[in-house]
This record gives structure tokens, sequence and C-alpha cells, in this order.
């Protein structure tokens, strides 16, 4: 039997709280949303592998592209930097200088241009469940983490056989690569919420990406290339954040390479600016992604 009441609305609302139910159109604050989102931490990692697995479904090689194409891009760049133009002068270990640059980087770039796309990808998903949004953008840094920690074998693997011995600076590299993912997970949910209002952003991000990837060092070294040149040229070029994480990656493997203090400064400020940055400012969109 059917109750009916001629004030239905404020009924369904009293029963509605009694209950507990919240409007689906309601944010939590930003600690129960965290929670929230640390609830579906296995469908997050469960979605990082689906999309994995299916990347790669349709190629003869599947999963071995993650370890081909990365030695590919170092090859290609190696034969035009290192050979064709020489950006190899004055470093002892191009190769391994090389490599580091490039897997760096390309977890950088990959996992941002990725994330840009998150949101309008899985608008069908948004609207026909309510849950929050971080989740998706989430997701797509945890498949380029696992992709990258396929690069990351490689590289220490080439790093060994150009001749680097280990040292006790190895024991630096999880933090490093702690201080770099929280980087680009920040990163990551700024361009997530851009993407979200902008379908242009996937346009315009490639040509940011490519000037990113010039200055950062991927093939030279900033400090030998900017040496007949101003200070804060050099100085600027060294802290982008882009540099700051590659210098850091070849300084714990390399005795070769050596950063300045105010580098490994500059990878805890950036880190820790863009990761509380990019989380509240995501959060603050969640509204808008329904729209």
């Amino acid at each position: 039997m059917t109750v009916t009441s001629p004030n239905g609305d404020s009924s369904a609302k009293e029963l509605a709280t009694q209950h507990g139910l919240v409007s689906a159109s309601k944010i939590p604050g930003l600690g129960d949303y965290i929670k929230s989102t640390w609830r579906r931490k296995d469908f997050v990692a469960e979605l990082a592998d689906a999309r994995s697995t299916q990347q790669y479904s349709d190629s003869l090689l599947g999963r071995i592209w993650q370890l081909i194409t990365p030695l590919l891009n170092a090859a290609i760049y190696y034969l035009i930097f290192g050979v064709l133009l020489g950006t190899s002068k004055g470093i002892e270990n191009f190769t391994a200088f090389l490599v580091a640059g490039v897997f760096v980087f390309n977890f950088m770039q990959v996992t941002v241009t990725a994330a840009s796309a998150s949101i309008p990808k899985n608008d069908r998903l948004i609207k026909a469940i309510h849950f929050p949004k971080l989740v998706l953008p989430l997701a797509t840094v945890v498949q380029q983490i696992q992709q990258y920690a396929v690069s990351l074998i490689v590289l220490v693997v080439i790093v060994l056989l150009t001749g680097e011995p280990l040292t006790l600076m190895w024991l630096t590299l999880p933090l490093v690569l702690a201080m770099q993912i929280l980087f680009t997970t920040g990163f990551a949910l700024i361009l997530a919420r851009w993407g979200a209002r902008s379908r242009d952003i996937n346009q315009l991000l490639p040509f940011f990406t490519r000037t990113w990837r010039y200055v950062s060092g991927v093939f030279f070294s900033i400090t030998i290339f900017t040496a007949t040149m101003p200070a804060a040229v050099g100085t600027a070029l060294l802290l982008n954040p882009g540099a700051v994480y590659i210098d850091l990656v070849r300084d714990s493997l390399m005795v070769t390479e050596s950063s300045d203090p105010i580098i490994w400064i500059m990878g805890a400020v950036w880190a820790i600016v863009f990761f509380v940055v990019g989380l509240v400012y995501f959060y603050r969109g969640e509204k808008k992604y329904v729209n």
C-alpha cells in the first residue's frame, strides 16, 4: 500500500535524513571525500589493470610493448641527439644519462596527458553511478605507475651494464620516485579538471609537453648547455619540475652525475605543493563533473 501526503517532498527529505541518505549531488568534506576514495582503492587498482590490458589487447606482443616502447624511444633519441647533434659531449655515461631522462620524463608526460581525458572518457559511468570522481584520474596514475615500474627495471639494468657501480645513493631512489609520483599525481589532477571543462586541452597539451621535454634536459646537460648563458636562464631550467626529477634519478643511480642540494629541496617542494593544490583543486570541481 502506498501512502501519499500533501507534503510529499518534505516527508521524503525527512525519511531520507532518518535513514542516513544524502543527495547524490551533495559533496562531502575533503576528509570524508578522501576516505570515500580510499574505500574504493581496490576498484582503482582493478580499473588501472583493466585499462593496461585493454591498451595492448589488440597487439601481438601485448604488454611486452611496455618494455619495447621506451627502449625504442631511447634508441631514436640516442641516434638524433647523441650521434647527429652531439649533445653527448661532456657527459661521461651518455647512454645511462639519456635513458634515465627519457624514462623519467615519459612517465610524467604520459600520465598528465592521459589524466586530462579521464573525466570525459568516463562520462557514462559518471552519470550512472555516484562515486568520488577522484577515482578516475587516480586509476590513470596507477596504470602509468605500473608501466613506469617496468621502465625502471630496464633503466637499472642499462645503468649497471654501462659501468655505473652500486652505491649508497641508490637507497635514495625510492624517495625520489615518491616525490616524483606525488608531483605527477597533483599535476594530473589539475589537468583532469581542466580536461573536464574543455576538450580543447587535449589539443594544446602535446605542444606544452613537447616544449617541457626540450627544456628539461632529457637529451642534454642543462649545466653544460647554459654555461655561456645568463645564470638566471640556467637556474630556471634546472629548477623546473621536469628537470628536477630527471636530475634526482640520475643522481641516485649514476656516480658521474651529482645534483646541487637545492635540487633535492625543490623536489620536495614541487611534490608537496602540486599534490596538495591538485587534490584540493580537483575536489572543488567535483559537482561540475556530472554536468
